[in-house]
C-alpha cells in the first residue's frame, strides 16, 4: 500500500517546509516563476474549455493540471507555502525570517512568471493586436472585471465576499498541496491533489496566483481595469485571505491534530489509567 498516514504526511511536510525556506533566493524566484506560468497555462487551458463546450465545470476540471506539475516538480507556489511553511517552524525546523523570506521571493516569482504568461498569451489570442474580439478574450474580460470592478461596486460588502472568497480558496488549495504527500505513487499524487483544487475552481473562489495572470492579462487584450484595481480590489486582500486560511485552517489545524502528546501528557494519561 503507497498511502501515507495523516502524522506522517505532516512530518513530511515539515521537512519539505524547512527544506523550501532554506533554499537561495535565485532559486526560490525561478522556481516561483515556472509557477505562476504554469498556473497561467492551466487557467487559459480552463477558460479554453469553457469557451469551447460552453460549461465551465469542464474547465474546472482540467484546471488541476497546472497544480500538478508545480507539486510532481516541487516549484514554489507561494499559495501552498502559505501552510507547508508554517507547519515547519510549528514543528521547530524553520525561523520565521526564512519563512518570511520564502514568501516574500516565490510572491515576487510566481508574479512575474505570471505577468510574462500573460504577455505571450496576450499577443497569441490577439494576434499581436490586429484581433480585438473573440470568445477567449471575452472570457478573460468577463473573468477580470468580475474579479474587481464587481466587488468596488458593492463597496465595503464587496470587500468581504472578496476577502471570504479568498479563504474559502486557499484552504482547499493548501489541502491539495498536503494531499500530493498522502502518497507515494506518481498517480496517487496526481488524483490526490486533484479534488480540493477542482473544488476551489468550480466554485470561482479568489486565488492569488491565479489572479496574478487573469487580471494583467485582461489588462493586456483591452479590460478597463487601472493597476489600483487589480492590487486594491483583488491582488492585496486575495493574498491576505489566502494567507489566513492557509495557516490556520490547514497548516495550524493539521499541526495540532497530528502531533505527538508530549512526555508530560504521556504520564499523565498512564497516571490516570493505573
Amino acid at each position: 500500500m503507497d498511502y501515507v498516514r495523516p502524522n506522517e504526511v505532516v512530518d513530511s511536510i515539515a521537512d519539505a517546509g524547512a527544506k523550501k525556506a532554506k533554499l537561495p533566493a535565485s532559486k526560490i524566484l525561478v522556481k516561483g516563476a515556472l509557477s505562476g506560468a504554469f498556473l497561467g497555462y492551466a487557467t487559459t487551458l480552463a477558460f479554453t474549455a469553457s469557451t469551447q463546450t460552453g460549461y465551465d465545470i469542464i474547465g474546472a476540471a482540467i484546471f488541476p493540471a497546472g497544480f500538478v506539475l508545480i507539486l510532481l516538480l516541487n516549484l514554489e507556489l507561494v499559495t501552498g507555502s502559505f501552510a507547508m511553511l508554517p507547519i515547519a517552524k510549528l514543528r521547530g525546523k524553520t525561523t520565521i525570517p526564512l519563512v518570511l523570506r520564502n514568501f516574500s521571493w516565490a510572491f515576487l516569482g510566481n508574479l512575474i512568471g505570471s505577468v510574462f504568461y500573460a504577455l505571450l498569451f496576450s499577443i497569441y489570442i490577439t494576434k499581436f493586436g490586429h484581433v480585438s474580439d473573440s470568445l477567449l478574450i471575452q472570457k478573460i474580460i468577463s473573468v477580470a472585471e468580475s474579479k474587481t470592478l464587481d466587488y468596488q461596486g458593492y463597496g465595503s460588502d464587496g470587500m468581504i465576499v472578496l476577502f471570504v472568497k479568498a479563504l474559502l480558496c486557499n484552504w482547499m488549495v493548501t489541502l491539495g498541496a498536503v494531499m500530493a504527500f498522502t502518497s507515494k505513487a506518481t498517480i496517487g499524487k496526481i488524483v490526490a491533489m486533484w479534488l480540493p483544487v477542482f473544488i476551489f475552481f468550480a466554485q470561482g473562489f479568489e486565488h492569488a496566483v491565479v489572479n496574478m495572470f487573469v487580471i494583467p492579462a485582461a489588462m493586456m487584450v483591452g479590460a478597463d481595469i487601472s493597476f489600483g484595481d487589480w492590487w486594491l480590489w483583488n491582488q492585496i486582500p486575495v493574498t491576505i485571505g489566502n494567507f489566513l486560511s492557509g495557516f490556520l485552517f490547514t497548516g495550524l489545524a493539521l499541526h495540532y491534530v497530528t502531533k505527538e502528546k508530549s512526555v508530560l501528557e504521556h504520564f499523565e494519561i498512564k497516571k490516570k489509567a493505573s
